[in-house]
């Protein structure tokens, strides 16, 4: 296990790379090209430039999040084959930087969703929270407008201001488009991008749906124990792969998230691991990592990891805005300082517990 923290550019992130260097057993980071848009190329001296940043801090790229898909790709429309050859031509010059990790989604419109970004709890802090009713109550086009002025002025990943003023567009792209349709583009794009993964070794980690239900009518396809295995059988390469994010498929109270992990043995390269306090099963908070302050038992779902072997990068994910901190939402420093150090601490213990034969 790699304990990392994600990372937005030293041109967007409030939080700097000497301040992540200081977190204990924290030595690489999740980044990615802020400002590059789906369907742009990223040149080898971009990426080289970015590496030779994070490394001059002392610290490791583990992984991208994300080289965005198109909406031409997931819709499969005519400009599909020409993005999907840039997308290809983005793996190799990450293959050529030696970076091997690459999470990504295939969320059509919106690559989450929220309903608030600083819900305050009792202990002061805010959170990001979902309710079914305040989505059920929304123009989706005024979904952004909803929670612009809790963003503390910085550009939220997937609601980019330029995304979001063409969202009536996007919405008639995916009129036509179910989830047979969306899973079908899927399966064809990674079919078409496993021959330079396996000559790079770059693992593709598909982020589940957030949440794991439709949301204004938009197809899911990745919210389930059964739908993540149907694509794995689909596309059955070990480059084909999961990031396990135990806060979107935990938003479905059925989901067993120690048993889906267990499920996905060799394929799951990266893990976003958080907690979720549920006041009903659609009216949602995020919680520290604690897992006496939210739903989830977290000590059964790290221990998962460690019992099938998983090696690869790990993040505490979001954090709460604690300590008068401004940031973006979620991607404070301070929390998920605290939850990376609760995570390394579930680890070792878990660790020295086989060790001992206990």
């Amino acid at each position: 296990m790699k304990m990392t923290l994600r990372w937005y550019g030293s041109s967007h992130d409030t939080v700097t790379l000497e301040q992540i260097r200081q977190i204990p057993g924290v030595t690489g980071v999740i980044t990615t090209l802020y400002d590059k848009q789906p369907g742009d190329l990223w040149t080898r001296e971009e990426i080289h430039a970015l590496r030779k940043e994070v490394e001059a801090a002392g610290l490791k790229i583990e992984g991208i999040e994300s080289v965005n898909v198109s909406d031409a790709i997931k819709t499969g429309s005519s400009e599909r084959e020409k993005d999907i050859e840039t997308y290809i031509e983005c793996l190799r010059n990450l293959g050529e930087e030696d970076i091997h990790l690459v999470c990504y989604n295939f969320m059509p419109v919106f690559d989450w969703t929220r309903t608030e970004l600083a819900r305050k709890r009792a202990d002061g802090s805010t959170v990001l929270a979902y309710t079914q009713a305040a989505v059920d109550a929304l123009d989706p086009e005024k979904m952004f407008a909803s929670i612009a002025d809790d963003t503390n002025g910085t550009v939220m990943p997937g609601w980019e201001p330029e995304r979001m003023a063409k969202v009536k567009e996007l919405f008639a792209l995916y009129q036509d488009i179910d989830n047979e349709k969306l899973f079908e583009n899927l399966v064809y794009f990674l079919e078409r991008i496993m021959p330079v993964c396996r000559e790079y070794d770059i693992r593709m980690a598909i982020h589940p749906d957030d949440p794991a239900w439709p949301v204004f009518g938009l197809p899911r396809i990745i919210t389930s124990k059964e739908k993540i295995l149907r694509l794995m059988e689909a596309v059955d390469d070990v480059h084909n792969g999961v990031t396990f994010c135990s806060g979107s498929y935990g938003t479905n109270l059925e989901n067993d998230l120690p048993d889906m992990i267990r499920s996905l043995k060799g394929r799951i390269h990266f893990a976003h691991v958080r907690n979720l306090k549920f006041h009903s099963p659609d009216n949602i908070e995020e919680a520290a990592q604690l897992s006496s302050d939210g739903t989830f038992d977290m000590y059964e779902i790290v221990k998962a990891l460690y019992d099938i072997g998983f090696d690869g990068p790990i993040r505490p994910d979001h954090g709460r805005m604690i300590w008068g901190e401004k940031a973006m939402p979620g991607y404070g420093l301070y929390d998920r300082a605290l939850g990376a150090a609760y995570i390394n601490g579930l680890w070792e213990a878990i660790d020295k517990a086989k060790k001992r034969g206990i």
